[in-house]
């Protein structure tokens, strides 16, 4: 009864840990971070993020801040009134939470305009199951 107690723990942990160990922390214009002269399109063209994956913004918090905007406000710089991720700290982790676009800003005057900007698409779970493939067609041979 122990053994068998300790094998279905150990089987439900061992399911668990890949998708722990799947999630990937990406740092906002890498070894530049969330600053002016970045082109953040160019950062972002090619990266699959997916929903539990993370965004690290790295910024110096006196120049810089970071808001998480809808398309038109993205496409306009509009900078909202409130702050939904919390506090300008300067290494601002998002956690992507659900799959769809997502847009981030800098709010500061001018920044988003000059390209301070970065959109994002993030897909569902890469241990999503794969659908069941469709049955093959059967003939009669007659």
């Amino acid at each position: 009864m122990v053994v068998h107690r300790s094998l279905v723990i150990f089987a439900i942990v061992a399911a668990i840990a890949p998708a722990i160990s799947f999630a990937t922390e990406f740092i906002v214009g890498d070894d530049e971070g969330w600053t002016l002269g970045v082109d953040y399109q160019e950062w972002a063209y090619g990266k699959q993020f997916f929903v539990g994956d993370a965004l690290v913004f790295k910024y110096n918090a006196r120049a810089h801040n970071v808001f998480k905007v809808n398309g038109t406000d993205f496409q306009n710089c509009n900078v909202p009134t409130n702050n939904s991720l919390g506090s300008f700290t300067g290494n601002d982790t998002i956690k992507l939470l659900a799959a769809g676009n997502k847009w981030y800003i800098c709010g500061v005057t001018g920044h988003c305009d000059s390209g301070m900007k970065l959109k994002i698409t993030v897909l569902e779970s890469a241990l999503a199951p794969a659908p069941a493939p469709s049955p093959a067609p059967i003939s009669c041979a007659k």
